[in-house]
């Protein structure tokens, strides 16, 4: 598969409202769920969605709070692209990089990086300024059945009216719901 044939997808959580994270980039508000809370589920998982990425690109307030987490680097193994004016931290994870520029280039460097495979979009900008681009094959949002009343939108940036086509609905643990959602083309 050439690089020209790499899907942009998103994967996320959102609150009902449209947050995807609370202010001071508050998580908490997710359910803590294991392996086994997914095993008679036919939503999209984590690591499912993950096989088939072949590089991220990700905004700098989404790879600052990820480098905050008292975890290792969850994306070993694949390049990250970090859309940023500003330098990275000294000591940035192995394969990290920053990048600059408009979106449609930000997207054509993470396709080219990710080698034929998806690239994974995440973070609130990067994924409105992609919508409005047309840049965004899949989106795989998990609602949570909260409202978090603010924080960080997940369509943050987006101008005009943004159309999707509802692909597929799964039950999500947690009492969340799954959609897989694609551009509506019929409308764009």
């Amino acid at each position: 598969m050439s690089s020209a044939a790499a899907r942009v997808r998103v994967y996320l959580a959102s609150s009902l409202d449209g947050f995807i994270a609370g202010p001071g980039d508050d998580l908490s508000w997710l359910p803590d769920l294991d392996a086994g809370d997914f095993e008679s589920t036919t939503a999209l998982t984590y690591d499912g969605f993950m096989q088939d990425v072949g590089a991220l690109l990700m905004g700098r307030g989404t790879y600052d709070v990820v480098r905050g987490f008292d975890v290792p680097w969850p994306y070993d193994g694949r390049p990250v692209l970090v859309a940023s004016t500003r330098p990275l931290d000294d000591d940035p994870p192995p394969g990290v990089r920053r990048v600059e520029g408009t979106i449609e280039a930000l997207v054509s460097q993470a396709k080219a990086a990710a080698g034929g495979r998806d690239v994974y979009l995440d973070g609130g900008v990067l994924i409105g300024q992609a919508c409005a681009a047309g840049l965004v094959d899949e989106l795989v949002l998990t609602l949570a059945p909260v409202a978090l009343g603010g924080g960080h939108p997940l369509f943050a940036g987006l101008e005009t009216a943004y159309r999707m086509r509802v692909a597929e609905i799964h039950p999500h643990p947690g009492g969340m719901v799954q959609l897989r959602l694609v551009p509506d083309v019929a409308t764009g």
